[in-house]
């Protein structure tokens, strides 16, 4: 078995992909200038948050939420042992690298952080109330962009004698500005908190560990569960509107796959009138949820396809009508969390050990909101807008000829949408053929075809000579990268007489047949009591939890999105196992040991 993985210099490039450097920024690919740093680093790929090839617009959100995580690193907070991350994208997909501060800067680093970090947490909920105002405010500066196609004639009052001074040219480029400005800074208000939330986390779990060494991971875990968070609040919301339509009595308009025809028939009656009025009561901003991660502009969102959740809706009106709660066990979980904090403080010898630990704890159970909270005012709602704006602008291309579909504006960097809005504008200022519709068909085309090549390539799990012990807390507890995983990946990912072994997520033993699926296009294939396998899931997936008995993930570690949620909603589950979904087919009878860690296949 080998000790490293291949350089990245030395990774070919996908049959078929031949100039897929094309599709992205110089800065952020490997480069001959750059190449003795990056042979030095050990590099993973994110498989959390870009499991799949990016396309080159999707690229700039992926560029300024890692940038942004480090700034806050190294230039707002100055985290002591950590100058943020690296990355770099490699026939598509995304690399990172944890980036050590030099141990020497580490003790001067300490006042500063405890000054800024202090700062927060004494102050967190007037600042966070500020955050939630911030966002807010963001989401709706991105609504009002306004990409329209440039007009035969500016209006005379509007723009002439108004005295404006500028005109719908300047107007359209000035939009795309913005959108980038407030995209950069969506992602600046992200890492604003985030980074703290987990730093609290990681202060308690070193006083847990470091107090009781064998305590579990999932013990610590789970002292900080039952958790009221926004994220949940889609899912409360199919459940509200499920209950009022057996209430209404219009439980029977949600038969088959058809929207449409659901809403024709709601239609029909007063009191299915009144349950589409509150499903937009709902939808807005709730259902701005994407299927997937939100990191992808094909990620499909609940608002622009309602068929998502009307289907999770007629699911739980099902359940419903059986009689079953449909409530998460927010008190059963309370009650477990509240009987292993005490079990360990009385462990405690001194009073002043147990205040510490009570300080601590509270302080986690204040922050640790923020940590899933963010993920649907960013990720879900504000990309979600995002997207939308994109599709506008890419709209207002296809009238002036420039491309065929106002998705192919994802296939241009995002540099090169300036390019093309320039080239839109200057043709319309002087009345003159643009070069774009001669420009842009076939290179898109060519772009497809080369991001197609990249997404059959399987990427490789890492890059490097790994580190003997890797002990990075965010990387263990957030990517599931351990020791243990690399090991695996280096012996090339099989399941054992024994079966696989990851992280203890959520609590809880489950058997029964697996559903492999490898996207959110397929959760409608997972059936009652099967047992979920997959490379993540994303929060939107919590509609379905009630149909399972369990979650394997190939990705992710204890503190992961999949591994929060599973514990919020009491399912078992084991994270970050590597090779779940290419060791179990569909199908197959397997164990899930959430509190073990381990997978076992039956048969």
């Amino acid at each position: 078995m080998s000790d490293r993985f291949p350089r990245p210099h030395d990774v070919e490039t996908p049959d078929g992909a031949e100039g897929w450097q094309d599709l992205y920024l110089y800065s952020s690919l490997f480069s001959e200038g750059r190449r003795e740093y990056e042979e030095s680093m050990f590099w993973f790929q994110d498989g959390v948050h870009w499991p799949e090839a990016l396309t080159p617009w999707d690229a700039t959100l992926y560029e300024f939420a890692i940038a942004s995580l480090s700034q806050y690193n190294t230039r707002h907070l100055r985290v002591p042992p950590s100058d943020g991350i690296d990355f770099r994208i490699l026939n598509g997909y995304a690399y990172l690298s944890p980036v050590a501060a030099p141990p020497g800067d580490i003790e001067a680093r300490v006042a500063a952080f405890v000054d800024r970090a202090g700062f927060y947490f004494t102050n967190w909920n007037d600042l966070y109330d500020n955050w939630m105002i911030k966002i807010r405010g963001l989401v709706a500066d991105l609504e009002r962009l306004d990409f329209a196609p440039l007009p035969d004639l500016e209006d005379a009052d509007l723009v002439v004698k108004s005295g404006a001074g500028v005109g719908s040219g300047y107007a359209i480029q000035e939009s795309y500005h913005r959108l980038l400005d407030l995209a950069l800074k969506l992602w600046q208000y992200h890492f604003e908190f985030l980074n703290l939330g987990y730093a609290a986390y990681l202060d308690f779990f070193g006083f847990c560990k470091q107090s009781w060494p064998s305590i579990p991971d999932l013990a610590i875990a789970k002292m900080v569960a039952g958790v009221e968070v926004d994220l949940f609040r889609p899912d409360e919301e199919l459940k509200r509107l499920a209950h009022q339509a057996v209430d209404l009595g219009v439980a029977e308009a949600f038969v088959g796959d058809d929207a449409e025809e659901t809403c024709r028939i709601l239609r029909s009656t007063p009191a299915g009138e009144s349950w589409i009025a509150s499903f937009h009561d709902s939808a807005e901003p709730w259902f701005n949820f994407s299927s997937g991660s939100g990191f992808y502009h094909t990620d499909r969102v609940w608002i622009e396809h309602v068929s998502i959740p009307f289907g999770f809706i007629a699911n739980y009106i099902a359940r419903v009508q059986r009689g079953e709660d449909l409530a998460r066990p927010v008190e059963a979980i309370r009650a477990e969390r509240d009987r292993i904090v005490n079990e360990y403080a009385d462990l405690l010898m001194r009073d002043s050990e147990r205040d510490g630990f009570r300080a601590k704890l509270g302080l986690v159970r204040v922050v640790f909101p923020y940590v899933e909270n963010h993920n649907f005012y960013v990720e879900h709602w504000s990309h979600s807008v995002i997207w939308r704006k994109m599709r506008e602008l890419g709209a207002v291309f296809v009238t002036a000829g420039f491309w065929a579909e106002p998705d192919d504006i994802f296939f241009l960097k995002r540099t090169e949408v300036q390019d093309a809005l320039w080239d839109y504008y200057a043709s319309w200022a002087t009345p003159a053929p643009a070069a774009g519709p001669a420009h842009w068909p076939a290179e898109i085309e060519r772009r497809k075809a080369i991001h197609a090549a990249l997404r059959r390539w399987k990427p490789t799990p890492a890059m490097g000579v790994p580190p003997a012990v890797i002990v990075e807390p965010f990387t263990v507890m957030l990517w599931g990268i351990t020791s243990a995983s690399v090991a695996a990946w280096l012996g090339g990912g099989s399941a054992d007489d024994s079966g696989l072994k990851g992280f203890a997520a959520s609590p809880g033993i489950a058997e029964g047949p697996a559903r492999v699926i490898c996207s959110a296009d397929q959760i409608g294939e997972v059936q009652q009591g099967e047992i979920l396998v997959a490379p993540l899931t994303a929060p939107s997936w919590a509609p379905i939890f009630g149909r399972i008995g369990a979650t394997v993930t190939d990705t992710g570690g204890i503190m992961s999105h999949a591994a929060i949620v599973c514990r919020e909603y009491g399912l078992p589950a084991v994270t970050g196992t590597g090779f779940a979904t290419t060791a179990i087919r569909t199908g197959q009878r397997i164990r899930v040991d959430g509190s073990a860690g381990t997978v076992t296949i039956l048969d």
